[in-house]
């Protein structure tokens, strides 16, 4: 697919869950804007799938966390390592890794596991931290991020992006139903929005296709992207389900699928 490079260019990496998958990996997607690089979430597998879409891990800018989970931060400890690799080309460039309150204490555990190995040069590994309590926000070179908590995990936090020409794409990461989610994406050109189980298997902390549907409806999103389906949404109509409650454009997402928002 040939991206306008003024757009948010969204691909799917991950769209499964911790669940093992050959046809779905663990949650992630990548997000380029010009020549900036975004990574939301590294559950497993995502390196390689960056690879298949012809990003390496020297390409990114910039790392969200949505929260800590394994199937959503599993490869950070493989991803900070394969960058020391001796083969002439580690990374010039800084990484910043970015995530709710208490992300600072999860990368500290992470090195007392393993140490310098997940240490680089000075300057090459940034952290920033966003209130995972209210709604927050911080600008960029050439796009900006405002996030909201949302209902899984204490630090949980859904971002909205949104680029130089006015594009807009909602990232939800794990979540219930949730109030701050509706209006952290009212009127988004896109909302990737998870949608675990099928509406009949309900569970606390996550969604099902009519309730990212009527969270969608009342943001009034221009676009829909479900995401993260256990391998039960294999035997339901999410389709159908997700229509009870939202009429627009809808996608349900797959591994390396592409989208481009347009204003």
């Amino acid at each position: 697919m040939s991206f306008d490079k003024s757009s948010i260019n969204v691909t799917i990496l991950g769209s499964g869950t911790c669940v093992p998958s050959l046809q779905r990996g663990s949650c992630s997607v990548l997000m380029q804007i010009g020549t900036t690089h975004l990574l939301f979430d590294s559950g497993p597998g995502t390196m390689r799938r960056l690879l298949e879409a012809g990003t390496t891990i020297f390409d990114l800018d910039y790392l969200f966390y949505s929260h800590f989970h394994p199937d959503h931060s599993a490869e950070l400890a493989p991803l900070i390592f394969a960058t020391k690799y001796p083969d002439g080309n580690r990374r010039q460039i800084p990484l910043t890794i970015l995530g709710g309150r208490g992300l600072i204490d999860f990368f500290a555990g992470l090195k007392a596991v393993y140490g310098s190995w997940i240490e680089l040069a000075p300057g090459l590994l940034k952290f920033l931290e966003f209130d995972n309590t209210t709604r927050d926000s911080k600008n960029f070179n050439d796009f900006s991020i405002e996030t909201a908590p949302v209902e899984h995990n204490p630090e949980s936090i859904a971002y909205r992006i949104t680029s130089a020409d006015g594009g807009s794409a909602v990232y939800s990461g794990d979540t219930d139903f949730s109030e701050n989610l509706v209006e952290l994406a009212k009127d988004a050109d896109l909302l990737i929005c998870e949608s675990a189980l099928p509406d009949s298997m309900r569970v606390k902390g996550h969604l099902t296709p009519s309730m990212a549907g009527e969270m969608a409806t009342r943001a009034g999103v221009h676009r829909l992207v479900l995401t993260h389906f256990y391998p039960d949404c294999q035997n339901a109509d999410i389709t159908q389900e997700c229509r009870k409650t939202y009429s627009g454009p809808l996608l349900l997402a797959e591994d390396l699928m592409q989208i481009e928002v347009i204003r």
